[in-house]
């Protein structure tokens, strides 16, 4: 199975104040531990800009053109205490959501293809009309509805092992029967919203809360008891993965216990069911992660699941 990766240098102009977690260094971690032998053969793409047609998928014209119009041309401005904009936000944005939607285009085309999508900024935070938590366009749910439009996906879903909730691509598909929205995380924690009670309008949202200090065991229990049996009802023929690697033990933002293996697990376990009604079509979105180290291996033990290694 070839594995595609998707991935921008753009996204090391998105600069965000010094001591801010989600920073370029993230990107250049990740293309360290991906430049190991074990990845000689994976396929490297540069992510294009996505059109602005395919980004109103799942956000609001308005709100896409007040991103365009307060866009800075130096310096920086905030749009909220965690979210800033500098001159490379825009499009750096852009081509992260542009890697998810290539993405799909080949895994669509080409049977028993996945994708990894490792560009920043990150996306599930951004609800259809509003910027939070270091994201501006939901990659992930902008990818998953691309699916549907251009090649009549019936059934899609996204899953989110990020430890913050994907508030985002909750809100975007709260009411849709056609896409399901599963997502671990840690509660109490930012933004506030994954409780187990938050189902969706037609019961396709899964949430499975941790607590913090939680670790492999809990998490495991999650998905094994809670996601795994809804998925494989579910039957969807896309998988978009959420892939939030700051439940890793190292991580400064959050307080779960998870290590690179567990990473590994649940990332075969989500290939299986998408062999069984996907056509193993998988693609995989980078989220959060800002252990440098953290994110480093975890995203190499997730690539190596995809790749089969």
């Amino acid at each position: 199975m070839p594995t595609l990766y998707y991935h921008t240098s753009t996204g090391l102009n998105h600069v965000t104040a010094p001591g801010h977690p989600e920073r370029p260094d993230r990107l250049r971690a990740i293309e360290e531990g991906l430049s190991a032998e074990p990845f000689k053969t994976l396929v490297r793409v540069d992510a294009p800009v996505a059109d602005l047609d395919v980004v109103a998928l799942c956000h609001s014209n308005e709100y896409i053109d007040e991103l365009r119009h307060i866009s800075p041309k130096e310096g920086m401005i905030y749009l909220d205490g965690d979210t800033s904009m500098s001159p490379g936000t825009l499009e750096a944005a852009l081509r992260a959501t542009g890697g998810a939607v290539a993405a799909v285009d080949a895994v669509m085309k080409n049977k028993r293809t996945n994708a990894f999508v490792g560009t920043r900024p990150p996306g599930h935070h951004a609800e259809t009309s509003r910027p939070m938590g270091f994201c501006f366009f939901d990659s992930a749910a902008i990818a998953a509805r691309y699916a549907q439009r251009k090649y009549g996906i019936t059934r899609a879903c996204v899953v989110d092992f990020d430890v913050h909730h994907g508030n985002g691509s909750q809100e975007i598909f709260w009411s849709d029967p056609s896409v399901m929205y599963a997502s671990t995380h840690q509660m109490p924690l930012f933004p506030g919203t994954g409780s187990m009670q938050e189902r969706g309008d037609q019961d396709t949202v899964v949430n499975a809360p941790l607590r913090a200090g939680n670790g492999s065991r809990e998490f495991r229990e999650a998905f094994d008891l809670a996601i795994l049996p809804r998925l494989e009802a579910f039957e969807p023929e896309l998988i978009v993965i959420s892939a939030g690697f700051d439940a890793h033990w190292r991580d400064p933002l959050g307080s779960l216990e998870l290590r690179e293996e567990d990473f590994a697990w649940v990332t075969r376990k989500l290939m299986e069911i998408a062999d069984r009604s996907a056509e193993g079509r998988i693609v995989s979105v980078l989220e959060g992660g800002y252990d440098l180290q953290g994110l480093r291996d975890s995203v190499a033990v997730h690539v190596a699941a995809l790749m089969n290694n």
